[in-house]
C-alpha cells in the first residue's frame, strides 16, 4: 500500500488535470489581418461548472455518471453492472467508469481495455478524489473531453457547433454535447446530425429520470435543437505548411489559441493562383514564389492542387535550375575582375569526355559577356566556370542565399546541382536589394528578428553589372517573354531534355520565381524557360505591379538549353501576344 501511495505521489500530479491534453490550434492571418488557415486541435478556455447554467453540468452527469456527487471516484453499482454485461458478452465491452475515472484516463492513461489499465485508472480516480472537489473534477473533465471534429473541451465545442459560449448553452444544446461522449467521432453533428439529435433525446430523457428537468422541458429542448456552426478556417495551404514549423508556442496561456500574422498578401496570392492556372501542359506541375527583396514571402503556390498533393514544389523539391544558375557563374566572373563588355569564347569545348553544346547549334566565336548571358550560351558559361573555378561559383551561390549542397563538378555552370525554387528567388532578391544573404520568412514577427549586422552589401559596381546582364536577358535575349512596360531583370532556365523550365526575375520591388516540370522528372517537350514560365511570370507580375506586357517582337535568340521545343514555345508565346489568343 505504501508503495502505491509513493507511486501516485511521484507520478500523478492533480495539477496536470488543469492543463489541456492536446496543443491548442494555431491561426494564421494574412498581412492585412484576414484569416488564412488554422492548424491543430480546436481548443478554448477551461470551464468552471459553477459558472455554467445548472442544466449544463447535469446533462453530462445524467448520461455519464448519475451518482457522480455520491461516490468517491468509483461507483460499485456501475462496476457491478459493467462486470455482469462483460461476463455475458465474454469480453470487456462496458467499463462502468465514473467521470473521475474518465478524467484519469484522459490525462494519465491510454485507451486500451486491459485489466491492468483499469486497475491503474481506479487508483488514480481515488487519488484525484482525495485532492480535488467534485466541481473541480467535473470542470476539468468538461475542459478536456473530446467532442469530435478535432474539438477538445466544452468551450471550444459550444463555439464550434453553436457559435456561443458554454454559459449560453440551452438544455437541448447541452444534451447534444453530453451525448457526444459515447462516440464523438461517429456522432459529431457536423457529419451525423440525425445521430447526434437522437442521442441528445436520450440524454434529455436521462435528465428527466434523474429529476433534473421535467418531461415537457425535455421535449421542448430537443424539438428546438438547431446547429449554428462557427465559421472557422480549416483549410491548409502550401504557405501555411511552410510557415507553421517556425510558429512559436504560447507559453503564457496553455489553453489560448495562438494567432500569428504572416507576410502573405491575399491580393498577390490570388493573382499567383490565377496565373499558374494558365499552365495546361499534360502531367505538369507548377510552382511560384514571390517575395520582397528582404525575403518577405508574399505569395506561394506549390503545385496544381493542394488537396490532391500538399507537397510544396516551391520549398521542398530540389530540381536542376538550368540556366538560372548562370547568375552565380557570372557573379564569380565579375568578382574576378571581368566586365559585361569583356569577351568570352562562344565556340565548342571538350572537357574530358564531356562536350557541352549550345542546343541551337549556333556558335558565334568571341562575344561580350553581356551577349553570352543574354543568349544563355552554355559553352561560354562553362568556360567562365573553368576560368574562375567551380569553388568560386559555389561561393557566389551560397553568398546570395542558396543553401543546398552544390557539387564542384564541370557541369555546375549549367545548373546540374539540385536547388529549391525559393532558394533561387532568395538569390535574385539579393541582387534586387543589394544585400545578402536573403533568408525568406513568412511570419511578420520575424522581420524584427533579422540581424542586419549579419547582412553584407553587394559591391555596388558588381551589382550594377549583374543588373546589366539580367536586363539584357529580358531586353534582347532568351527572357523576352517576360517583358513588361517597366524595366525587368531576370533569367530563363531549362534543364536537360526539358525536364525543368524556370524563370526568375524581379521588377517594381517584387521578386518572383516560376518553375514548371513533372514530379516523375519526365521531359515536357516544348516547355522551356522562355515560354510558359516566362508567360506565367509576366501575367502575375504585370497584374501585381500594374504593368502591361511589353510590345511583342519575335526573339532574335532562344535559350540554347531549350532545343527545338524551346524555339517553338517561344515563338508561339510571342504570336499569342500579337494576336491575343
Amino acid at each position: 500500500m505504501g508503495a502505491t501511495v509513493v507511486w501516485l505521489a511521484l507520478t500523478i500530479s492533480p495539477s496536470k488535470t488543469a492543463r489541456p491534453i492536446v496543443p491548442p490550434s494555431v491561426t494564421l492571418l494574412a498581412a492585412n489581418g484576414t484569416v488564412i488557415a488554422r492548424k491543430g486541435a480546436i481548443t478554448d478556455r477551461p470551464v468552471d461548472v459553477r459558472a455554467l447554467p445548472d442544466h449544463v453540468g447535469k446533462a453530462f452527469v445524467a448520461i455519464e455518471d448519475r451518482r457522480f456527487y455520491h461516490h468517491h471516484g468509483l461507483d460499485p453499482r456501475g462496476l457491478a453492472r459493467a462486470a455482469w454485461h462483460d461476463l455475458r458478452e465474454r469480453r470487456m465491452r462496458e467499463g462502468g467508469s465514473t467521470i473521475t475515472q474518465q478524467l484519469a484516463k484522459l490525462v494519465y492513461l491510454s485507451s486500451d481495455r486491459s485489466v491492468g489499465r483499469k486497475a491503474r485508472e481506479a487508483l488514480i480516480a481515488l487519488w484525484l478524489e482525495a485532492w480535488l472537489n467534485k466541481d473541480e473534477i467535473l470542470s476539468r473533465y468538461l475542459s478536456d473531453a473530446y467532442f469530435g471534429d478535432n474539438v477538445y473541451g466544452l468551450s471550444a465545442a459550444a463555439r464550434h457547433y453553436f457559435s456561443k459560449t458554454p454559459e449560453r448553452l440551452t438544455v437541448g444544446e447541452a444534451a447534444l454535447l453530453a451525448g457526444l461522449m459515447k462516440a464523438p467521432s461517429r456522432l459529431a453533428p457536423s457529419t451525423n446530425l440525425a445521430g447526434a439529435r437522437a442521442r441528445a433525446a436520450l440524454v434529455a430523457n436521462a435528465m428527466v429520470e434523474a429529476g433534473f428537468i421535467n418531461r415537457v422541458e425535455a421535449e421542448r429542448a430537443t424539438a428546438k435543437l438547431r446547429l449554428k456552426p462557427a465559421d472557422e478556417p480549416v483549410q491548409g495551404s502550401w504557405f501555411s505548411d511552410w510557415v507553421l514549423p517556425s510558429a512559436p508556442a504560447n507559453a503564457d496561456d496553455v489553453y489560448a489559441r495562438t494567432i500569428l500574422r504572416t507576410t502573405l498578401d491575399v491580393h498577390l496570392q490570388r493573382l499567383a493562383e490565377a496565373a499558374v492556372k494558365q499552365v495546361r501542359a499534360p502531367g505538369a506541375q507548377v510552382a511560384l514564389v514571390a517575395m520582397r527583396p528582404d525575403g518577405r514571402v508574399v505569395a506561394m503556390v506549390g503545385g496544381r492542387n493542394y488537396r490532391v498533393s500538399s507537397f510544396n514544389r516551391a520549398t521542398q523539391a530540389k530540381r536542376q535550375s538550368g540556366s538560372t544558375f548562370k547568375l552565380f557563374v557570372y557573379l564569380a566572373a565579375l568578382r574576378a575582375g571581368m566586365t559585361p563588355d569583356d569577351l568570352v569564347d562562344d565556340r565548342p569545348i571538350t572537357i574530358g569526355n564531356w562536350s557541352p553544346r549550345n542546343s541551337d547549334g549556333q556558335y558565334l566565336g568571341q562575344i561580350p559577356l553581356r551577349e553570352a548571358f543574354a543568349r544563355s550560351s552554355n559553352v561560354a558559361a562553362v568556360r567562365l566556370s573553368q576560368r574562375v573555378g567551380p569553388r568560386a561559383v559555389i561561393t557566389a551561390a551560397h553568398d546570395l542565399g542558396v543553401r543546398s549542397a552544390l557539387q564542384p563538378d564541370v557541369g555546375i555552370a549549367l545548373g546540374t546541382s539540385g536547388t529549391t525554387l525559393i532558394e533561387l528567388a532568395s538569390a535574385y532578391a539579393a541582387v534586387s536589394g543589394g544585400a545578402y544573404p536573403v533568408r525568406p520568412y513568412g511570419l511578420a514577427a520575424q522581420s524584427s528578428d533579422r540581424s542586419h549586422a549579419n547582412l553584407q552589401h553587394l559591391d555596388e559596381r558588381e551589382r550594377e553589372m549583374l543588373l546589366d546582364l539580367l536586363a539584357a536577358a529580358v531586353n534582347t535575349g532568351t527572357a523576352r517573354g517576360a517583358g513588361l512596360t517597366t524595366q525587368v531583370f531576370g533569367k530563363t532556365g531549362t534543364s536537360q531534355d526539358n525536364r525543368d523550365a524556370l524563370f526568375v526575375g524581379f521588377a517594381g520591388g517584387l521578386v518572383t520565381a516560376v518553375w514548371i516540370g513533372r514530379d516523375d522528372n519526365k521531359p515536357l517537350p516544348g516547355v522551356a524557360g522562355g515560354g510558359l514560365p516566362a508567360h506565367v511570370w509576366q501575367t502575375f507580375m504585370g497584374n501585381a505591379i500594374g504593368a502591361r506586357p511589353a510590345k511583342a517582337k519575335l526573339p532574335r535568340s532562344v535559350d540554347p538549353d531549350d532545343g527545338l521545343g524551346g524555339v517553338i514555345d517561344s515563338v508561339f508565346d510571342r504570336l499569342r501576344h500579337v494576336f491575343h489568343f
